[in-house]
């Protein structure tokens, strides 16, 4: 698949000396959903604001569909949506003033017809002559979100979209990311909730120290990196794990009433059927057998203690 972003050897440093980007190299692919994750100073901002143009790269390179985000910067800045952390808006405009403005700076000829659909999606219409300071911290985000999109980007850059919104909007705005997906849109979130990377990505990139930790297609990162546990609950609570079943996989869990086995779902031998054979042998009965995968949190935070 065509890379819709490449970044080379990208570092940037601040007058303070703080490193914040450190030798960044990554592709992102034209047409995919990618998550970003990192702690909160790990860089994410900064390297999506380098490619944006806000924040000047101290070196590297950033082509966006192979042009350079410097020589190119108009070309380039017009692909690309934004839709930023802060919620910082001309407070005495009205929606569709800001929404038209955001269109036409990026020389896109006007087109009502666009912008009413756009509104309509994000349910601003009935609030498009509404000055922006009147509206909740909810709506101000939905506004973010059509002005990212008024010029119709073909990247769209999502940090941090859903901090602070209720669970309406969140579930409105994914549904409005898989439909811009399917249309071709390349889109790029960070987020601090794991469970929405793990819902909506196609591929992961965790960043750490201004550094790239990892980058996995979701599905592969989960196998790879991810545990799978088979949890055995017992019929009767029991005190310690008999004399043979001791071992680095295998735990009992808190009262007694379960014991956690884990193991790699990838080989053809888990060990799961000598387990029950063992459990028989020893005399104890269970009442259930279920298995579990680790989620995309466990395996963030499992790679952070890695490279701390």
């Amino acid at each position: 698949m065509a890379a819709a972003i490449t970044i080379q050897n990208l570092y940037k440093t601040y007058r303070s000396g703080q490193q914040a980007l450190k030798g960044i190299d990554l592709e992102i692919r034209r047409g995919e959903i990618f998550a970003l994750l990192g702690p909160n100073g790990a860089g994410k901002t900064t390297l999506i604001n380098a490619i944006c143009g806000l924040v000047s790269p101290s070196g590297g390179t950033i082509l966006v569909d192979g042009d350079d985000h410097i020589r190119h910067y108009r070309a380039v800045r017009a692909r690309i949506g934004l839709v930023p952390q802060e919620l910082t808006m001309g407070a005495f405009e009205s929606v569709w003033a800001s929404v038209t403005f955001s269109r036409g700076l990026f020389g896109k000829p006007a087109d009502p017809a666009y912008l009413e659909g756009l509104l309509r999606e994000l349910s601003l219409w009935e609030r498009r002559g509404d000055r922006i300071m009147t509206l909740s911290g909810g709506m101000k985000r939905r506004v973010l979100i059509a002005k990212a999109l008024a010029h119709e980007p073909r990247i769209l850059f999502l940090d941090e979209p859903t901090a602070g919104v209720d669970v309406a909007l969140r579930q409105e705005m994914w549904e409005m990311v898989r439909r811009l997906r399917h249309s071709g849109v390349t889109i790029i979130l960070t987020t601090h909730y794991i469970q929405e990377a793990e819902a909506m990505a196609d591929r992961i990139g965790v960043i750490n120290r201004g550094e790239i930790v990892v980058v996995e297609e979701k599905s592969t990162l989960m196998s790879r990196l991810g545990k799978r546990q088979l949890i055995v609950r017992l019929q009767a609570a029991i005190d310690r794990l008999p004399a043979g079943l001791e071992g680095d996989r295998l735990e009992l869990a808190e009262g007694g009433t379960e014991i956690i086995y884990t193991f790699d779902s990838n080989t053809d031998h888990t060990g799961i059927s000598a387990l029950l054979r063992a459990l028989d042998r020893q005399g104890i009965e269970f009442t259930d057998l279920h298995t579990r995968q680790s989620s995309l949190e466990e395996i963030f935070v499992s790679l952070l203690k890695e490279t701390a």
